[in-house]
């Protein structure tokens, strides 16, 4: 019988210190500070490869792909597994839909438009709320704080979109490489001498059903 790895509960205490207001750098610092000493090692000697990225239009800018270093261990990834889904359910948990619905009525009201009923107004803003639902809180504020300071003229979805995505990329960035480290080395419970009958094979078809 395989041991269960023990994982620790990363500090809730210093996660709820994060400082959105902060430079991207220093949240993404504050970030892997509280992680595990072994994950901050794993973080530090992964593999950074930057490639262009091509969209309809073309050259779409660069990407960069990280690649976790080899060796990492079962209890390592149970470890980034917790810190994902800590870091999810926090700095990354999804906005609430009425902070959102707020946030999203206020800003349109600084870029009043003409000849629109305050009904089509308001299912704009549910447009808005739907397709922004996904960002945090704190990025959706910056977003519209920004966006208020910055620019004269009514945003778009896409525009603000653009803008949210820029805003949390380091927090994603993280949250990808967790991801990664989490898929380096299998869960006990999914390794095949630990399987029931016939997981592994409906596995395996689920997998081939998603490529075809």
């Amino acid at each position: 019988m395989t041991a269960k790895a023990t994982v620790t509960p990363l500090p809730r205490s210093r996660i709820a210190a994060f400082d959105p207001g902060l430079p991207a750098t220093e949240r993404q610092a504050h970030l892997v500070a509280i992680l595990p000493p072994a994950l901050q090692d794993l973080l530090a000697r992964g593999r950074t490869e930057r490639r262009p990225r091509f969209g309809e239009d073309g050259f779409d800018g660069m990407i960069e792909l990280w690649t976790p270093p080899d060796g990492v261990t079962a209890a390592q990834a149970a470890q980034a597994r917790q810190a994902l889904e800590e870091f999810s359910a926090t700095v990354l948990a999804p906005v609430d839909g009425d902070h959102l619905l707020g946030r999203v009525l206020t800003l349109l009201s600084h870029f009043p438009a003409k000849g629109l009923t305050a009904e089509v107004e308001r299912m704009m803003a549910l447009d808005w709320a739907e397709d922004l639902g996904e960002y945090p809180a704190w990025t959706v504020d910056a977003a519209a704080r920004l966006w208020r300071r910055t620019r004269k003229w009514r945003p778009s979805i896409a525009e603000m979109r653009a803008l949210c995505e820029e805003i949390c990329a380091p927090e994603r960035a993280l949250a990808d490489r967790l991801q990664a480290l989490a898929a380096a080395a299998p869960r006990p419970d999914m390794r095949p001498g630990n399987m029931r009958p016939g997981t592994l094979r409906a596995m395996t078809s689920g997998a081939l059903r998603r490529m075809g």
